[in-house]
């Protein structure tokens, strides 16, 4: 008995099953190499920036090259452009308050932030639902390909192994399946959502500094 042959000659539920799964984990991969092309880009993209940041380069020239050439999946260029611009727009304001201009850029930066949440976390959810429920899928096609089997059973005068172990066998199979699908999207969830908590820790750390640098710059203008 060939695992193409248990598949074929299973009831019509446990296939039903089978297909949901292999359906599931197929677009758990396409999302995970998706997300891990993301979470590399990203964290390329923060290492760059940064060191362009740090290089001691005017605000102002840095603002001019990032606003020529964009680049959406860079969360701290995209934080950067934020900050700098509600910066820009308040400060030109006549008798404009200090702390209402910071509190203008905080605001600024936390929105950026909160976007950039959302883009890293995006299909983390699907990945977790496809891990957490998996098995259980698995699990009740084999329930029910096991209950076809013993029903069969009630028709024979003699059950032997041979004629159990057919349906059996084409029972567990979904439950296989089930687990194939569950295991890389579990690992690839977690895996993503530390590589998430991580980058958004270095994004907050990154406003917070720049933050502070426009702190300075606007009392000292006073």
């Amino acid at each position: 008995m060939s695992i193409w042959s248990l598949v074929l000659n299973a009831s019509l539920v446990v296939q039903l099953v089978m297909l949901i799964l292999l359906l599931a984990s197929f677009l758990s991969w396409i999302m995970i190499f998706q997300r891990r092309r993301v979470f590399s880009d990203a964290s390329k993209g923060l290492a760059v920036f940064e060191e362009r940041f740090w290089s001691g380069v005017d605000l102002g020239h840095l603002f001019r090259e990032v606003n020529q050439s964009p680049d959406p999946g860079n969360g701290a260029e995209n934080i950067f452009r934020s900050g700098i611009k509600e910066f820009t727009r308040l400060t030109q304001q006549r008798n404009y308050d200090p702390d209402a201009v910071m509190e203008g850029i905080q605001r600024s930066m936390r929105v950026a932030l909160a976007r950039e949440e959302e883009k890293l976390d995006q299909h983390l959810p699907f990945l977790a639902t496809v891990g957490s429920t998996s098995p259980y899928i698995g699990l009740f096609g084999t329930v029910w390909g096991i209950m076809n089997s013993f029903r069969g059973l009630a028709n024979m005068h003699q059950a032997t192994l041979a004629s159990v172990a057919p349906g059996i066998s084409e029972a567990l199979v979904a439950t296989a399946i089930g687990l194939f699908a569950a295991i890389p999207a579990v690992i690839a969830y977690n895996r993503f959502s530390s590589k998430s908590e991580g980058l958004l820790n270095r994004y907050e750390t990154f406003a917070d500094e720049f933050s502070s640098i426009l702190h300075r710059r606007i009392h000292s203008a006073d």
